[in-house]
């Protein structure tokens, strides 16, 4: 199995932009984003994919290796499928959030075994939440799992409702996961998944994972006990640095 590790990197964003060239104590975001997914050992290559001159001028300036790709692409999957087309030779691709510069190789590690299983179409990681903030945070992607630890469905609402129980207990009594969004695909998946239109369930929970499960698509899930800390705004940016200097 040979893999291949995209981090998609956009200079427009509507809460930060150029948010990839941001410095984070010396460095660039996508710098940071690139040295940390360079030491996932499962990954063959990495490579940025952007639509922007400035951060491929970035990236090459630190010898990091840099793809150009459309700019007409609404999501990290698309432009991933884009570098599916110009490269040749790898079985799956990671698809590594560039806004996360504290990434745990790890867990770029844990996607990409779920492709030792021959049948895997796609691949996630979730953590299991442990506080009420998380639970009840309408911004936190739930994920509900089946026996083979694969998605059965994604909603920003808290789900399962456990009905016999008060809200302030559920916790005690059912184990729920967050989605943590790094996104595994077999390269042949990831070229029929571009092509889908824009589901039902996708325009209803704001969710691109349920366009493929809508479609009949399996998502394998492996679990995490790594919390995330992704930069969307400038005030990320400052719990980021703190982290750093800590």
């Amino acid at each position: 199995m040979k893999i291949l590790g995209v981090i998609p990197a956009r200079f427009a964003s509507t809460r930060f932009p150029g948010k990839p060239l941001v410095d984070i104590a010396g460095k660039t975001m996508i710098q940071r984003v690139y040295e940390k997914s360079s030491s996932a050992t499962t990954l063959n290559d990495l490579v940025v994919a952007t639509d922007d001159k400035r951060i491929y001028d970035t990236v090459k300036s630190f010898n990091g290796n840099v793809i150009m790709t459309s700019s007409d692409h609404q999501s990290g999957t698309d432009r991933c499928a884009e570098i599916a087309e110009k490269v040749t030779g790898y079985d799956a691709i990671i698809n590594i959030q560039g806004d996360e510069p504290l990434v745990d190789p790890n867990q770029i590690n844990l996607v990409a075994a779920c492709f030792n299983s021959a049948d895997t179409q796609l691949a996630t990681l979730v953590k299991k939440i442990k506080t009420q903030d998380e639970l009840f945070n309408n911004n936190t992607p739930k994920v509900l799992l089946n026996s083979k630890n694969e998605a059965l469905y994604f909603s920003r609402e808290t789900v399962p409702f456990l009905r016999n129980y008060d809200k302030k207990d559920w916790l005690k009594h059912h184990t729920f996961y967050k989605h943590i969004g790094i996104y595994g695909y077999t390269v042949n998946v990831l070229k029929e998944i571009s092509k889908l239109s824009i589901s039902s369930l996708e325009m209803a929970e704001s969710l691109e994972q349920l366009r493929w499960l809508e479609n009949g698509y399996r998502i394998k899930v492996s679990f995490t006990d790594s919390e995330t800390l992704a930069i969307d705004t400038p005030e990320d940016l400052e719990k980021v640095l703190s982290v750093i200097n800590r």
